[in-house]
C-alpha cells in the first residue's frame, strides 16, 4: 500500500491539481462504439455462462458454484453498466442511459432510478462525517465511539465483523434496503415512486423467468450470483474509501478535489480483474468526474500521471489488511483498529 500522498501538504495537492477540470474534459465524451462493444463482451458471457449454470445442476452442483464465481463478476460488469448509466456517462443520449440501467437492474437486482440518486449524493458528499449512512459504509469517528454507551460500542463491533460487513450486510442491503425507501431527503418522492415501479418490474420478471425455467433453478442460479456480487461490490467499496490514509473532514472543512484523491484509492488490480470490474478500482479519477464513462479511466489515468501522484494505491494482496481499519482517528487523519483505539485509551 503506498499512501504518498500522506506526506504532502492538502494545499499542494490542491494547486497541483487546480486544472483537474481541463485533464478530464475530453474523457467525459462518451464513446457509443465502445459502449455497444462492452454490452456485448459483458451480456453474452454472463447469459452464456448462465445457462452453463442451469445445466450444470444435473450434472455437479460444484460445477454450478464454480461457473457462478467466475459469472459473478460479469454481473459486477452488467453493474459497472448500469452505475455508468445512472452517472449518464455511458451513452451519449439520456435516454438510452436509462433504457439500458433499468434493463441492467433486472440482472443486478438493484433498482435503477432510486441508486443512481443515493450514488450520485455520495458523490457529492463522500468524505463528509455528517452523511457517512447514506451511500457510504457507516464508519465512526474515535470521539463518535467514544461517546457511545456499552450497547452502542458493541452494535458497532458487531457491524464491523467482516462476517457481518461483507457477507450479511450485502445480503441485507440486496434483499431489503434496495426494495424499501429507506432514504428520505428533500424531492426525493419520485425517487421513491420509481424505486418501487422498478421493484415491482424486477419481480414480474423473476416471477416469469422462474415459471418458466423452474422456481428451484432459477431462483438459486440468480439469488446465488447477486449474492456473490454484493459481497465483491461491498468489498470494492470498502477498500476505495476506507484505505488507511482517507479523507473524512466535517462539511464546513470538506474540499470536493481532496474527497476525491486522497477519500478514494486506486486499487491496482491485476489486468484481468480490472477488466472484469470495469474499471472501478481507478476510484480517484471516478470521483473526480463521475462524467468519465468506465471504458475512459484508464486512458485518463495514463495521460494525465499528476491526477494519481497523490493516491494511496492499493495492490490486491495488501487490500485485505484493511480488514483492520474501524474507526477513524480525527486527531491522526488516518484509519485505526479497534486495539489501536484500546491502546490509545490505556495511555490516556
Amino acid at each position: 500500500m503506498k499512501p504518498s500522498n500522506n506526506i504532502k501538504s492538502l494545499d499542494e495537492i490542491k494547486e497541483s491539481l487546480r486544472n483537474w477540470k481541463d485533464m478530464v474534459r475530453d474523457y467525459q465524451i462518451p464513446d457509443n462504439k465502445k459502449a455497444i462493444i462492452q454490452i456485448i463482451n459483458t451480456f453474452l458471457p454472463y447469459i452464456g455462462l448462465w445457462v452453463l449454470m442451469y445445466f450444470s445442476l444435473d450434472w455437479s452442483i460444484w460445477i454450478t458454484i464454480a461457473l457462478g464465481i467466475i459469472n459473478a463478476f460479469f454481473l459486477v460488469r452488467i453493474f459497472i453498466i448500469q452505475h455508468d448509466c445512472g452517472h449518464q456517462s455511458f451513452f451519449k443520449s439520456k435516454k438510452v442511459n436509462n433504457i439500458i440501467g433499468t434493463v441492467c437492474s433486472f440482472f443486478s437486482l438493484i433498482p435503477y432510478r432510486y441508486w443512481a440518486k443515493v450514488h450520485n449524493y455520495h458523490h457529492g458528499h463522500c468524505g463528509q462525517i455528517e452523511v457517512w449512512e447514506i451511500g457510504d459504509i457507516p464508519t465512526l469517528t474515535v470521539k463518535q465511539y467514544s461517546e457511545k454507551n456499552w450497547w452502542g460500542k458493541l452494535r458497532y463491533r458487531i457491524w464491523r465483523w467482516p462476517v457481518v460487513t461483507f457477507i450479511i450486510a450485502p445480503v441485507f442491503y440486496m434483499l431489503i434496503s434496495n426494495r424499501i425507501p429507506t432514504i428520505k431527503l428533500n424531492n426525493w418522492k419520485f425517487m421513491t415512486m420509481a424505486q418501487l415501479k422498478n421493484n415491482l418490474l424486477i419481480a414480474a420478471v423473476y416471477i416469469g423467468l422462474g415459471w418458466l425455467l423452474g422456481w428451484k433453478e432459477f431462483f438459486f442460479i440468480q439469488l446465488f450470483l447477486v449474492f456473490l456480487f454484493g459481497i465483491i461490490a461491498f468489498w470494492f467499496f470498502y477498500v476505495q474509501h476506507q484505505h488507511e490514509f482517507s479523507y473524512k473532514q466535517v462539511k464546513k472543512d470538506w474540499d470536493y478535489v481532496l474527497a476525491a484523491v486522497k477519500g478514494s484509492s486506486y486499487y491496482k488490480l491485476p489486468r484481468p480483474l480490472q477488466w472484469l470490474t470495469g474499471n472501478i478500482g481507478i476510484h480517484h479519477i471516478h470521483h473526480l468526474s463521475s462524467l468519465i464513462p468506465n471504458y475512459n479511466l484508464e486512458k485518463c489515468m495514463k495521460d494525465n500521471v499528476v491526477l494519481t501522484k497523490y493516491v494511496t494505491v492499493v495492490k490486491f494482496w495488501e487490500s485485505f489488511k484493511l480488514m483492520s481499519h474501524k474507526l477513524w482517528d480525527e486527531e491522526k487523519q488516518r484509519m485505526i483498529s479497534f486495539r489501536e483505539y484500546s491502546r490509545m485509551k490505556m495511555a490516556m
